[in-house]
């Protein structure tokens, strides 16, 4: 697989607004005034960016690493970031086959050892691509076919889980279409005797309203729950387990109003073990909406929604978060949002929370 950096455009890097936020609908000029600029703008990709995911060096934070996909027919590519947003083009994996989204998990069972690996979605080969962390060798032999070849199915969605219990890592994947009860299938992810990891689906699951397509999928893994866009509808909550009990029943569907037009990216940034934040990507709003992660007392599968906030990033689709900190650009983590100008934004996690924090961004909807 060859490597090439095709990216061009210098790195900015930008101070964040201290404008007041109008927490809605703004007049372009109030909006343009309160927007939240990226800590760091990447590099460009070569097509079309689309979905960030992040990858934590622990022995040094500092050197953690983004990867994003790049949506090119025949010359995409699954790109790494560094924290200043330039190109690792050692680690940069293209051409691809219109990669779409990607997600990251650690603690997968290889042989003797664990290690952490980026899955991400190939539609134009209708498959799942492995590769492991951080040097991004490719270890699924090609590929894991899903939706058993339908090509009207095309994946483009995927979150990963690794289920506390047992270890056992799964691959939950949306496609371009699908039916109105069991959109989502997932896949548990084994590496065998040679060490390439196959697949093997253990449930069709998610309701579909039928408007639009299912892309962003999000799992919180402490807490085991799956979350997903149903694109100009809302954001369903089921369980992430396969084997637990209900786990085909929806357990909520919120974020039903005030979006412009499709929700898209999602990302969780804990406070706690089950506190903290919901982050949904209001795409044509050029907004990021934040959801409580918890419930209320009696109402475990509630979510208010308690910030909109404009943001430097355009159009986004795919968006990642972590509360690691990363070094002393990001000590309280990391928000990266895709962009449409070919790039991927930064946003130091500190704007964001200030930006939740501020009366004038709550809205009571």
């Amino acid at each position: 697989m060859s490597v090439l950096l095709l990216g061009t455009a210098c790195v900015e890097t930008r101070s964040p607004s201290a404008d007041s936020a109008t927490g809605g609908a703004a007049s372009p000029a109030a909006a343009a005034s309160d927007t939240l600029q990226a800590a760091v703008v990447t590099q460009t990709v070569l097509n079309d960016s689309d979905d960030p995911a992040i990858w934590i060096d622990p022995a040094a934070p500092e050197q953690s690493l983004v990867v994003g996909t790049d949506k090119g027919d025949s010359t995409g590519g699954l790109y790494v970031f560094r924290l200043d947003g330039t190109i690792d083009s050692a680690r940069t994996r293209r051409p691809l086959m219109r990669p779409n989204n990607v997600d990251i998990v650690d603690g997968f069972v290889m042989g003797q050892d664990t290690i952490s690996i980026a899955v991400m979605t190939e539609r134009g080969k209708q498959a799942l691509r492995v590769f492991r962390l951080p040097d991004m060798t490719p270890i699924d032999g090609g590929g894991i076919r899903v939706f058993d070849g339908d090509v009207s199915r095309a994946p483009m969605g995927v979150a990963l889980h690794r289920r506390a219990s047992d270890g056992a890592v799964f691959a939950i994947v949306g496609g371009k279409a699908g039916p109105i009860d069991g959109y989502l299938w997932q896949y548990r992810l084994v590496a065998n005797a040679k060490g390439i990891v196959q697949g093997t689906k253990v449930r069709a699951f998610g309701r579909y309203s039928g408007k639009k397509e299912i892309e962003a999928i999000a799992v919180d893994r402490t807490l085991g729950f799956v979350y997903y866009s149903d694109e100009t509808v809302g954001v369903r909550q089921y369980r992430a387990d396969p084997d637990a009990p209900g786990a085909n029943e929806e357990l909520a569907l919120f974020g039903t109003s005030g979006f412009v037009s499709d929700h898209e990216g999602i990302g969780i940034y804990p406070t706690s073990d089950s506190t903290g934040y919901l982050l949904i990507s209001d795409q044509q709003g050029q907004r990021l909406r934040v959801f409580s992660r918890e419930g209320s007392a009696g109402a475990p599968y509630t979510h208010q929604l308690l910030a909109i906030i404009p943001v430097s990033a355009k159009e986004t689709d795919g968006l990642e978060v972590t509360a690691t900190p990363l070094g002393p650009r990001f000590p309280e983590g990391l928000l990266v949002m895709m962009s449409t100008d070919r790039t991927f934004h930064f946003f130091d996690w500190r704007d964001i929370k200030a930006r939740i924090a501020r009366r004038d961004t709550v809205v009571t909807r």
